[in-house]
C-alpha cells in the first residue's frame, strides 16, 4: 500500500532534497523566500506572485498583527516588540510559521519577513526538510533607503487582511478606505523614521550571515520601484524553475496528501471485498473523502 502510494506521488529518496540541491531549470513547486528591508515592496511583490503564480503568501508580519488585533495569546506576547520596532523573540516567530506551514492548502508558497536569524533558518529548514518542501529560490530586494523612507511615511494598511496601500503610487480609491471592505485603514505603530532606523539597523546586522546560509539559491534584484523589480523576480521564477506565470506543476499539501493516502487505503480494503467492481470501489472511495 505505501509502495502504491509512493508511486502515485513519485516520491523517492533521491527527491528528499535540501534546498541548495534543487536543479536548475528542473519544473518545481514554487517554494520562495523573499528578504528585503523594511518597506522595501515584500508585501506589494508578494501580491503580484499570488495573482501570476498562484501561491500561498506566508507573511509574518500580517501574522503577527492579526494575532494582536484578535488579542490571542501570542499576539499578547509580541504587541510590546512590534510597538518598540524590536524583532519578536524566535520561539514565537517559530511557532507560528511551523503552524501555518502545516496547515497551508497550498504546497506552492512564498514567506515574507521569515527567517530574518541564523536560528531562524535553521528551524525552518528543520521544518521544511520534514514536509519535503525545501525552499528553492531566495529573492533579495535591493531598494535605495531614502525611497524605502517615503514609502514608509506614505504607507496605510487594512490590518484584517494586511492589503497595503500607499498614496504615492497605489492609493485607495476612496481616501483613507479599504477598497474591497470599506473599511478604515490604519498606520501601523513602526512606520515612524524613528522605528524604521532601529529595524534598518538590525536588518543590516542581520541580512550578511542570514544571504550567506542561502547562497546557493539567492538572486539579487535592483530597483526603485515596484514595476522595476517584478519583471525580475518572474524571469528567475521561470528560468531557474521552469514555471510560467498562470501555470504552476502539479504539487500537494500535507492535508492533500493525507487525504489521498486515505483514498488509497480505502481503495486496497475495497477491493479485498468486492474484487475489480470499479464502482464500487470507487463508492467507499468517495465515502472516505467525505
Amino acid at each position: 500500500m505505501l509502495r502504491n502510494l509512493s508511486r502515485t506521488f513519485k516520491f523517492n529518496k533521491n527527491q528528499v532534497r535540501a534546498f541548495h540541491d534543487c536543479p536548475a531549470n528542473a519544473i518545481q513547486p514554487l517554494r520562495l523566500l523573499l528578504i528585503g528591508c523594511p518597506g522595501s515592496g515584500k508585501g506589494t511583490q508578494s501580491s503580484r506572485l499570488e495573482k501570476n503564480f498562484g501561491v500561498a503568501h506566508l507573511s509574518s508580519g500580517d501574522l503577527l498583527r492579526r494575532n494582536i488585533t484578535e488579542q490571542t495569546a501570542l499576539g499578547q506576547q509580541a504587541q510590546q516588540y512590534v510597538a518598540d520596532g524590536k524583532l519578536v523573540p524566535d520561539d514565537l516567530l517559530v511557532s507560528l510559521i511551523d503552524s501555518e506551514l502545516l496547515n497551508v492548502g497550498n504546497a506552492n508558497w512564498l514567506l515574507d519577513g521569515f527567517p530574518r536569524t541564523i536560528s531562524q533558518a535553521e528551524a525552518l529548514d528543520a521544518t521544511l526538510n520534514k514536509l519535503m518542501q525545501p525552499l528553492n529560490l531566495v529573492i533579495n530586494l535591493q531598494v535605495p533607503e531614502d525611497v524605502i523612507l517615503q514609502r514608509i511615511m506614505d504607507r496605510w494598511i487594512h490590518i484584517p487582511s494586511g492589503r497595503v496601500y500607499n498614496l504615492s503610487y497605489n492609493p485607495p480609491r476612496v481616501p483613507g478606505l479599504d477598497d474591497v471592505t470599506g473599511e478604515p485603514l490604519s498606520k501601523r505603530p513602526d512606520d515612524t523614521p524613528e522605528v524604521f532606523k532601529v529595524r534598518l539597523d538590525q536588518h543590516h546586522a542581520m541580512a550578511t550571515p542570514l544571504l550567506d546560509h542561502y547562497h546557493d539559491v539567492v538572486v539579487n534584484v535592483k530597483g526603485n520601484t515596484s514595476d522595476e523589480i517584478y519583471p525580475q523576480i518572474e524571469s528567475e521564477i521561470v528560468n531557474r524553475l521552469g514555471v510560467l506565470p498562470g501555470s504552476m506543476p502539479e504539487a500537494f499539501s500535507i492535508a492533500s496528501l493525507r487525504q489521498r493516502f486515505q483514498q488509497t487505503a480505502t481503495a486496497a480494503a475495497a477491493m479485498t471485498f468486492v474484487g475489480s467492481n470499479e464502482e464500487e470501489v470507487e463508492e467507499m472511495v468517495v465515502g472516505a473523502s467525505n
